[in-house]
């Protein structure tokens, strides 16, 4: 089990893009989602696939399992995804020595772009890149599986 730290943030600009030193396709959907918990399945570059249980307590940090699945059971899954298929290009950016994972979703969400900092740390606002916009931690409207499930998130007041 992983115990981690995960900060979103919306993205201000597109300043983070000459720093990409990586990127992924990614299609997850979600089996089953309820009150702090969710299960997941993941197809990255269209070749592998991984289970993902996630359970989230007080503050930022969550329980993560990972297995991985057969692409050809995975792909048999999607036949029973809640709400939509999320599809997105992940990109990996480091910054003062953190790895900044910034998703570009497609589709039905296109046009939203969030960053994911994951670490077993935290990180101070002064320590955080410029290109980042508003902090979305702890706007549920954010989260995977509430964008598999609800309409495009309502602009932050």
């Amino acid at each position: 089990m992983a115990k981690e730290i995960e900060r979103k943030f919306l993205v201000a600009n597109a300043d983070w893009r000459d720093q990409v030193e990586a990127q992924i396709s990614i299609r997850q959907f979600y089996l089953a989602t309820g009150p702090g918990r969710s299960v997941r399945i993941r197809i990255s570059n269209g070749s592998q696939a991984v289970l993902t249980l996630k359970f989230s307590g007080d503050g930022p940090g969550r329980d993560e399992f990972e297995y991985p699945v057969p692409l050809a059971e995975a792909e048999e899954m999607q036949a029973f995804a809640l709400g939509r298929v999320i599809e997105k290009s992940r990109h990996h950016v480091r910054f003062g020595g953190y790895l900044y994972e910034v998703d570009v979703f497609e589709g039905s969400l296109a046009g939203l772009v969030i960053a994911e900092l994951e670490t077993p740390d935290f990180v101070s606002t002064e320590k955080l890149p410029v290109w980042l916009g508003a902090e979305v931690t702890d706007d549920g409207r954010y989260y995977n599986a509430r964008l598999a499930l609800a309409e495009w998130p309502e602009p932050l007041a």
